[in-house]
């Protein structure tokens, strides 16, 4: 029986400690070429200037495709800028498993690879966070990154002031000026809509780490020239000389995969001054819609045992 699942749903069986081992072990995968996956597929749609992507895989665990929209006017309306669904099939069959939203998958896996290349390129002794933007994503990234450092300040700055001032109020950080947030801090993360740098390299303490998530599309930055001449990790070299603006429009030179560095194919190079350009990939909705998938198929086994069980007595 195929299951479908709602984003209430997907949020029960769905949790960050367990996700970031499994964002791991995906991206490994990818860089050992076990995984097929295309770059993602877009059609623009303008007016009003949105985005429909189409990322399908097959992984050693999984074959799925998601189809995720991206409309940044959205936030106007206040309706999430990113939505996604994924329908995950039994590899051996091609039989339908699940149908699930993915619009919370996708800002969960986000935050979780991110937080697998924190514990990988950042300092050890990492207490300072700065965030650049103050969207679910930023929230997540909290969430995510406390587990693998420990903070002892946080800093966030926003273009709407307003937002940076709610969100510090939530999470406990500081709402200031982009260029003092970023200052001295250990780790950064950008998390913007901006299509223009939002980061500047200057900025950079020698030796810290970014985790640049936002601009998607090959003509669009968050991060500066000068910035990008760091040490450039991705999540996959193909996607990012396509899809990443940051990448391109630099020229940056691409020192390794995330994945080839996990798996100790090349140096880490964490003592120096470390970029990691994500663009998410379909390897990784996979890896945590398995997750869901599998927890909410046993739920609902125990569920029928103990109807079965009842019906018996």
């Amino acid at each position: 029986m195929t299951l479908f699942l709602d984003e209430g749903q997907v949020r029960q069986h769905l949790r960050m400690a367990e996700l970031i081992p499994a964002m791991e072990k995906a991206l490994v995968d990818f860089s050992a070429g076990k995984v097929i996956q295309p770059v993602r597929s877009v059609i623009t749609v303008d007016p009003p200037c949105g985005f429909f992507g189409m990322m399908p895989a097959l992984t050693p665990d999984g074959l799925r495709i998601k189809i995720v929209t991206f409309y940044a006017s959205n936030a106007e309306r206040g309706m999430p800028t990113h939505m996604a669904t994924i329908f995950l099939v039994d590899p051996e069959t091609g039989a339908p498993l699940v149908v699930m939203d993915g619009r919370l998958i996708t800002e969960m896996r986000t935050a979780a690879v991110s937080a697998v290349a924190t514990k990988l390129l950042a300092s050890p002794d990492s207490h300072v966070l700065a965030i650049l933007g103050s969207g679910v994503q930023a929230r997540s990234h909290v969430e995510a990154l406390k587990l693998v450092r420990r903070f002892e300040e946080i800093r966030v700055w926003s273009r709407t002031p307003a937002h940076a001032e709610q969100f510090a109020g939530e999470i406990g950080a500081e709402a200031m000026p982009a260029e003092a947030a970023v200052r001295d801090a250990d780790v950064v993360v950008t998390v913007t809509n901006s299509k223009t740098p939002v980061l500047t390299g200057s900025w950079l303490k020698s030796g810290c780490h970014v985790n640049a998530v936002g601009a998607c599309r090959p003509d669009w930055r968050e991060l500066d020239d000068e910035a990008m001449q760091n040490i450039v990790f991705v999540d996959s070299r193909e996607a990012a000389m396509k899809e990443s603006g940051d990448v391109i429009l630099s020229h940056a030179k691409i020192h390794a995969e995330l994945g080839e560095a996990l798996a100790g194919k090349v140096p880490p190079r964490a003592s120096e001054t470390t970029i990691f350009k994500s663009l998410g990939m379909a390897v990784e909705d996979i890896a945590a819609a398995l997750l869901v998938y599998r927890s909410a198929k046993n739920n609902r086994e125990r569920k029928q045992s103990g109807n079965n069980s009842d019906m018996k007595n």
